[in-house]
């Protein structure tokens, strides 16, 4: 059977056709791979970017603890010098809450857990450090301007003992928890790929 002109006009057209499809597929495919491929950037340049915040902030609480460890050994164990140290580890804490959210940019599960649980760890025993210091600072007051009986001030003074053991009981556990944030920066550098060993050098110098 010969072919007419038509058919070759219906041929043509129906490899045109193909033509248009499979240059929409191409460049949908095209396009979704360009979007994951961003996506993927994104991600990992928003991970690093968490773990250098999450080091940097990890590193200089470290260095904080170990000034706070090393002042408490001197004179007045809980005088300016020391409190002032724990404020700005409190300081260091506030800000990880006020961020806490960048956190989930870290993809690893048992690195963000393990972040999490140490800040929540050093920060209840810090605020506890402060709270028993305010109050032995009332009691002592107490003791000094208000007269008052043999059997009385035997109780406030044993009440200072027990506030005493209590703040020290809670350094000390934030001294054990505080052993925990070099491993932590450990697991953060190659993630953040940055180095924040420099920063404990340059403190100690």
């Amino acid at each position: 059977m010969a072919l007419t002109p038509d058919d070759f006009d219906f041929i043509s057209n129906f490899s045109t056709l193909w033509a248009v499809i499979i240059g929409a597929v191409l460049a949908t495919a095209g396009g979704f791979v360009a979007t994951q491929l961003e996506w993927y950037v994104e991600g990992k340049r928003r991970q690093r970017h968490a773990a250098l915040f999450f080091g940097e902030v990890l590193s200089t609480l470290a260095i904080l603890l170990d000034f706070a460890k090393s002042t408490k050994g001197r004179g007045d164990p809980y005088g300016p010098i020391t409190m002032r140290m724990l404020r700005q580890t409190r300081g260091e804490i506030e800000l990880y809450t006020r961020n806490r959210e960048s956190l989930y940019n870290i993809h690893n599960a048992e690195l963000r857990a393990r972040i999490h649980t140490m800040m929540l760890r050093l920060s209840s025993p810090i605020e506890g450090v402060f709270d028993t210091t305010q109050e032995i600072q009332a009691v002592r007051l107490q003791l000094k301007s208000t007269p008052l009986s043999g059997e009385d001030r035997e109780e406030l003074e044993a009440r200072i003992v027990h506030l005493n053991e209590l703040r020290e009981a809670g350094f000390e556990f934030v001294m054990e928890t505080a052993d925990q944030i070099k491993p932590l920066i450990r697991d953060l550098q190659p993630v953040a790929a940055h180095n924040f060993e420099r920063m404990q050098e340059i403190a100690n110098s």
